[in-house]
């Protein structure tokens, strides 16, 4: 209500900037804007309706990332794990899907990166959290390359988009660390597909998605990496 007083109410983005700058407390959106807003304003609701059709197309256009997450949270839900793993949870966008969703009675989630733990704690407002939430979740400091007995007796891990920064001498103590003495019964696993690369405009031909990335696969080149790991170590693979 400070920061918006004076100004704020006539804005013709009044929607788009409150909506914004309440981004982790969106319920309140619509009550500050009351609270600021004359109650003959007419174009209140058209101007909050313009703005959330101009968000949902940007949506649409970056929705690959939305899609992955959701289909992780529909596995680990078919696997009915209670207690979970995000390992490489970075700053916390799983974590703070799988918090929304009851079935998840622990999380934990890791990452080798003090900065994105304290970022993740950040957007999911730890500090604010009921202590029955709060209960919920965990974050711990890590390296996935280092056997680490706090991860051991989770029912499932998802490991999403973290395979591919690391070089192949990594990846193999990764591999054993998981699959070898973590032991969830369910592992999920995404790793970019380097056949979509195609379809980004701005990505030159032969360019990897992100400068960090060691390497991307074709479909098949993880299917045939999956398939030996589930020999190895006594899993299946879908």
């Amino acid at each position: 209500m400070h920061h918006g007083s004076g100004w704020l109410a006539h804005h013709p983005d009044k929607a788009l900037i409150a909506k914004r700058y309440l981004k982790h407390q969106r319920s309140l959106t619509r009550l500050a804007l009351a609270r600021l807003i004359d109650e003959d304003d007419p174009d209140f609701e058209a101007t909050e309706t313009r703005h959330d059709s101009e968000e949902a197309n940007i949506e649409e256009k970056i929705s690959l990332n939305e899609q992955r997450l959701g289909t992780v949270i529909a596995a680990l839900k078919q696997s009915q794990a209670k207690r979970v793993l995000d390992l490489g949870c970075g700053e916390g966008k799983l974590l703070r899907a799988l918090l929304q969703d009851k079935s998840f009675e622990e999380i934990v989630g890791v990452d080798v990166s003090i900065r994105a733990l304290e970022i993740a704690a950040e957007r999911l407002r730890l500090e604010w959290l009921p202590a029955k939430q709060k209960a919920r979740i965990k974050l711990l400091q890590g390296s996935l390359t280092y056997r680490d007995k706090r991860l051991y007796d989770y029912e499932a891990a998802a490991v999403v988009e973290v395979i591919e920064h690391f070089d192949l001498a990594r990846l193999s103590a990764f591999e054993r660390v998981l699959f070898e003495f973590t032991r969830p019964n369910t592992i999920i696993i995404t790793t970019p597909n380097i056949e979509y690369n195609v379809k980004f405009e701005n990505l030159p031909a032969g360019k990897l998605r992100h400068s960090d990335h060691r390497f991307e696969w074709t479909r098949n080149e993880f299917q045939t990496w999956a398939n030996n790991l589930a020999d190895r170590f006594g899993y299946s693979v879908r």
